[in-house]
């Protein structure tokens, strides 16, 4: 389908994806054609919202829709393996929000039917397609702070949620890590690769879902990562990357950073700041058009969100969940 407009299906409507939805209505090789959601109600009214043509009221039917390229799923990430399974299924390509799913063994499934069928399937990690954080791990990969030794990165919300509140229901994966502290265990990925081992120490709420999880991840190189994710604090959501010969600093808002400061010994500090188009919002464009190229290309998966790193990701996040023991109804220990 090389050079051609991409044809999208949204699935669930709440606020991820009306932000989303917006950001693809902007796109001009971009066209939302069908909204799914559990009632046709909700379909209906996040159709007129955003000027969708078709409405369903239950996931079958977009799967089934033949005129759609590519599914955009955005339910709880306790739902995602099946919806993504289902579209999957049905012969369409997906863009799944994260966290991916609730465990590695899910999003083993989803890797392993998406290759079977030969679909494309990427995990909505927009952090991954913000150009600063591409020109800030372009530059951690060409030495410029020299060899890694530690990252830093903290993602937390003042709240206070209350029990009924999604993130902190069980049936639902709730919990600061699968929330938010995929943001920052995806940081440390994106720079390190997967980790040699894993230390955390969570709060946990009277739903046995974390509060707060504090994670320290080792490499065999000898590099380590602190890292923190909160449901009861707001923190400054900051980061950086300290090297043998120098360090980048991501003040706050480093998921969608729009500026970061390189520090080299015996150098004076170099800002780069994103352009006017790179925004903060524009983020989640840069993942809807690395989707969209992915499929005009003809590629099953993104070199930018590459499958096995998605599979990384959950299995470092299984191996904290492990440490501070949650789990979540139906499912076994993970792994």
């Amino acid at each position: 389908m090389a050079g051609e407009r991409v044809r999208w299906g949204v699935l669930a409507t709440g606020g991820i994806a009306g932000a989303f939805t917006a950001d693809l209505i902007d796109l001009p090789d971009a066209e939302v054609v069908a909204v799914a959601s559990r009632t046709e109600e909700s379909a209906k009214a996040f159709a007129e919202r955003f000027g969708i043509p078709r409405a369903y009221g239950d996931w079958e039917s977009l799967a089934a829709d033949e005129d759609v390229d590519v599914v955009y799923v955005a339910t709880p990430h306790s739902a995602h393996r099946t919806a993504a399974g289902l579209c999957l299924e049905a012969g369409r390509n997906v863009l799944c929000e994260k966290a991916f799913t609730l465990n590695s063994r899910e999003a083993e499934d989803l890797v392993g039917l998406a290759k079977e069928r030969g679909s494309f399937l990427m995990e909505a990690m927009w952090m991954y397609c913000n150009p600063l954080i591409r020109q800030l791990k372009a530059l951690v990969d060409e030495g410029a702070i020299g060899e890694v030794r530690t990252v830093q990165a903290d993602f937390g919300l003042s709240g206070p949620f209350p029990p009924t509140h999604r993130l902190r229901d069980p049936a639902q994966g709730g919990g600061a890590l699968l929330d938010l502290g995929v943001y920052p265990v995806s940081f440390a990925h994106l720079l390190l690769g997967e980790p040699s081992e894993v230390m955390a120490r969570a709060v946990l709420s009277d739903e046995s879902v974390d509060l707060q999880t504090g994670m320290l991840l080792s490499w065999e190189s000898g590099a380590l990562a602190s890292l923190h994710c909160s449901l009861v604090g707001g923190t400054s959501t900051s980061a950086s990357v300290t090297g043998s010969e120098g360090r980048i600093d991501i003040p706050s808002g480093f998921f969608h950073a729009d500026r970061f400061v390189l520090h080299r010994d015996g150098r004076d500090p170099q800002e780069f700041t994103a352009s006017a188009a790179d925004g903060t919002q524009a983020s989640l464009k840069h993942e809807a058009i690395e989707v969209m190229r992915c499929l005009n290309a003809g590629e099953t998966e993104s070199p930018l969100v590459p499958l096995d790193g998605t599979l990384a990701v959950m299995r470092t996040l299984d191996a904290v969940r492990n440490r501070v023991g949650v789990t979540y109804p139906g499912e076994a220990a993970p792994l």
